[in-house]
């Protein structure tokens, strides 16, 4: 197997339930190899850290979510506890116009905060954390002496960029962030610019 010392595998917002219908079907397809993942990477040394944003009351007594909270106090480089948007002078333009919310089910569902907890697919071992807070995360990644990040999970153009502990703010702090491709998907809606397959533009 691969050593994965120093290394943070991060679930970001593989929550239980997402109100467009469409991308429950799609993350229903890879749960199973997802979890495959984690299990692996776990037995191999990496720390997983399940990040569920909005969902850290169903986890308030649970030992990972305290293991998060009581991580000793990091100094960050710069504030981490905000989300990180586009930055169209480094980054360019998405590829995809997402600005219709990004569900392609017809008639569009309605958006509304669906989710309550982390999917119940996703196994949390003992020796995993949660939390859906920057800080929180950061003083982690220190306290293990992480170097380099895994992140799957979704939205890809959405939470996955964007999120306080997401790819953007990975980069910044320099910690050598790597997408897992095949383990997240898009909100896009395939009858938007620029107009191609669902899978094509994730």
């Amino acid at each position: 197997g691969i050593a994965f010392d120093k290394t943070a595998f991060i679930l970001i917002d593989v929550w239980n339930r997402h109100w467009c219908r469409g991308a429950n079907e799609r993350l229903a397809a890879m749960l199973p190899r997802m979890n495959e993942l984690l299990a692996a990477a776990r037995e191999n040394g990496a720390l997983i850290i399940h990040a569920p944003s909005g969902t850290m009351a169903a986890y308030e007594d649970t030992i990972q979510r305290r293991r998060a909270k009581e991580a000793p106090y990091a100094k960050p480089p710069f504030p981490v506890n905000s989300w990180q948007n586009l930055a169209p002078e480094i980054e360019g333009q998405l590829p995809i116009d997402d600005s219709d919310g990004g569900c392609d089910c017809e008639p569009q569902c309605e958006s509304y905060s669906a989710w309550s907890a982390q999917h119940p697919a996703i196994d949390i071992a003992p020796a995993d954390a949660i939390s859906d807070k920057g800080q929180e995360i950061y003083n982690l990644l220190e306290q293990h002496g992480i170097e380099r990040v895994f992140i799957l999970g979704v939205h890809t153009n959405m939470c996955v960029l964007g999120r306080p502990f997401g790819i953007r703010q990975m980069a910044r702090l320099e910690r050598n962030p790597v997408l897992v491709r095949d383990l997240t998907d898009t909100m896009y809606n395939h009858r938007m610019p620029p107009r191609v397959p669902h899978d094509r533009g994730t």
